[in-house]
């Protein structure tokens, strides 16, 4: 069984891609507590270490042999939400995740980070990640991949760095997108929508018929239980949608207006398994869900690093 380490696991997003995917989890690090009871939470089984990065990096040979290390390092450092600092942010930890990738060498590694890391302002920085891998064997490469081309009812452009052993290299290929277009948000809403009994909500449906603007989930210090900024709530609101704030249940038989979303609701547009539950209170689990990694995208690359090192082993017994 092919094995993995996740750092910064957040809610569970990549680690359920990684799951289906094929992968065993053999722990997930993770600072924020709210994160850690929704993954324990929804897998008593997996091994939760509730420490900050730059501590648990000291014990990271303790799982030297696992075949991927993956992780959503924070975004805030090239975020163009944010001031872009780059390196200069004190919340960058790709320096702390290269040290526990030197102290592991996995077979793969895969990050996830918002599209501001492709910037101009951060070629020097790519370009010095990629020599420290190269430095350690590793071949690299990343793609900007937009969710929706992977079945989300969102756009959400993220970007995902790969790496592999040279060896493995020449057998990983980016995964495909969808042949076809993923739900809108009203059909992918509808049924939850329409479970209070609301008379409005088919004709809500239709009005909903495009997919979902980019879900912000913000950070501890600003953000809260909102679709986003001015212009993010206006198309939310052309999808019949209030984006103001976030209710906390559908809406009832006689509901007239525009409908929020719930947080479930919110988790279903970025790829969650509606049995996924989130915990803490609303403010604490939409950020959970707005900062996560859909689940769909992270399965499909998961899936080819997975076939990249797989078959490098066929050819070795062979």
């Amino acid at each position: 069984m092919l094995t993995s380490l996740e750092l910064c696991a957040g809610a569970g997003g990549q680690a359920l891609g990684l799951e289906k995917a094929g992968f065993h989890h053999e722990a997930l690090v993770e600072i924020d507590n709210h994160c850690c009871n929704t993954l324990r939470a929804n897998r008593p089984s997996w091994n939760v270490i509730e420490d900050d990065l730059r501590v648990f990096k000291e014990r990271a040979g303790d799982f030297a042999g696992v075949d991927v290390v993956a992780g959503g390092l924070p975004c805030p450092p090239f975020s163009v939400a944010g001031k872009q600092l780059g390196a200069l942010d004190e919340r960058n930890l790709f320096p702390d995740a290269l040290d526990i990738i030197d102290a592991i060498r996995p077979k793969a590694v895969m990050i996830e980070n918002v599209r501001g890391f492709l910037d101009a302002v951060f070629e020097d920085y790519r370009l010095h990640l990629k020599r420290q891998l190269k430095k350690l064997g590793y071949e690299v490469d990343w793609r900007l991949l937009n969710a929706s081309d992977f079945g989300v009812s969102q756009l959400r452009p993220r970007v995902v760095i790969v790496a592999t052993r040279k060896e493995f290299w020449p057998n990983f290929a980016w995964p495909s997108v969808a042949k076809t277009n993923p739900k809108t948000v009203g059909e992918m809403l509808h049924t939850m929508m329409a479970s209070g009994g609301w008379l409005g909500a088919d004709q809500w449906r239709d009005r909903a018929s495009d997919i979902a603007p980019t879900v912000v989930g913000g950070s501890k210090k600003h953000g809260g239980p909102d679709l986003g900024p001015t212009r993010a709530k206006k198309a939310w609101a052309s999808l019949g949608v209030n984006g103001h704030t976030l209710a906390d249940e559908v809406p009832a038989s006689d509901f007239v207006g525009m409908p929020r979303l719930t947080v479930p609701m919110v988790a279903l547009l970025q790829g969650f398994p509606p049995e996924w539950k989130f915990t803490g209170r609303k403010t604490a689990a939409y950020r959970q869900v707005g900062n996560a990694f859909p689940p769909p995208v992270a399965a499909a690359v998961a899936s080819q690093l997975k076939k990249a090192i797989t078959v490098r082993r066929s050819l070795a017994v062979a």
